[in-house]
């Protein structure tokens, strides 16, 4: 005999959701983060989707970006956070959604992908794609990670600058000492 569905579907809706998104993004004269629209609202969003048996979190928000924006990167491990939004399901029914977010730096834009003719997608300063999503934790999200990108990238600078100066400083002595020995030769 089968099992007879106890629970309503919309008492189900009510349970939160745990999703998983990438941030993608490139820096080409400055920082540039991919939006796309989604498939029904066509509301300014990140490619995100469910956890997928056989893949870690930061696994299954690459394989989304691939499948969603057909874009390919090297994803980080650590989410950097996350937001909520509510999802209307298939049965008009809302769930609540908690998505934990991964940046994925683009490597390589497919010409072909699986949701391409259903989605929309828009590289955008992080500025401008926080303005354009709708759920303001995953604007405050993006403008977070904007400045932690600036940090990064400045320390970055900060660094190879120093290893210059350092790189100087030991030529120099070298240069003097190799001068020396061919005089005294």
């Amino acid at each position: 005999m089968k099992k007879i569905r106890t629970k309503p579907v919309v008492a189900a809706a009510q349970e939160p959701g745990r999703q998983f998104a990438a941030l993608p993004y490139r820096d080409r004269d400055g920082l540039e983060v991919l939006l796309l629209t989604s498939r029904e609202t066509r509301r300014w969003i990140i490619p995100k989707g469910w956890p997928m048996t056989g893949k870690t979190p930061h696994a299954a928000a690459a394989q989304e970006a691939k499948e969603e924006a057909g874009v390919v990167g090297r994803i980080s491990k650590k989410a950097i956070g996350e937001f909520e939004y509510i999802k209307r399901l298939k049965n008009g029914a809302p769930l609540q959604c908690t998505v934990d977010v991964f940046p994925l730096k683009l490597t390589k834009q497919l010409t072909h992908w699986r949701e391409q003719n259903q989605r929309t997608a828009h590289w955008c300063s992080p500025q401008e794609a926080s303005e354009l999503v709708e759920e303001p934790d995953l604007s405050a999200l993006i403008l977070a990670f904007a400045e932690a990108h600036a940090r990064a990238v400045r320390k970055k600078k900060a660094k190879m600058s120093k290893a210059v100066a350092a790189d100087e400083i030991q030529l120099a002595p070298m240069e003097d000492a190799t001068e020396e020995t061919v005089a005294g030769a």
